[in-house]
């Protein structure tokens, strides 16, 4: 099962793919997906990945999909660029994001190389510092738990 996104219809393995998927498109620059989220989730900038997952998911068709899910699988296929939210991804790779020398660090996706205005910087940073903080909220509803 998964949720194909109302905008292009690009299939997202749950709610919370789907909710990283309309924002940081929107986020990045496509106006189709910015104006959707506009008017289906007003004030959806200031919304958490939880909260935006649980408004999304209403307006989502849910589905079955032929294709297996990349993430579910436990393994990379080879591929000359990255995949949707590949930049994003925090858990179930088997490795620490902290560690000195990680292979993300090194590994940029092709859309890193070019060139970017001030307010594009900004709006990577500012994506950038708001995983940082979800990724530190999971990890300690985890140990919560």
């Amino acid at each position: 099962m998964g949720y194909a996104c109302p905008v292009c219809d690009d299939p997202q393995v749950d709610a919370r793919h789907l909710a990283n998927h309309l924002a940081f498109t929107a986020i990045l620059g496509d106006d189709d997906h910015e104006a959707w989220l506009d008017d289906h989730v007003p004030e959806w900038a200031e919304e958490g990945e939880a909260e935006l997952a649980e408004r999304v998911r209403e307006f989502a068709d849910e589905d079955e999909y032929p294709q297996v899910f990349e993430d579910t699988t436990g393994e990379r296929p080879d591929r000359d660029g990255g995949r949707s939210g590949e930049l994003f991804e925090s858990e179930g790779h088997g490795h620490d994001h902290g560690q000195a020398g990680h292979a993300h660090d090194q590994e940029l996706p092709p859309q890193a190389d070019m060139e970017m205005d001030e307010d594009t910087q900004a709006v990577i940073e500012e994506a950038r510092e708001l995983t940082k903080e979800m990724l530190a909220e999971d990890e300690d509803d985890e140990a919560e738990n």
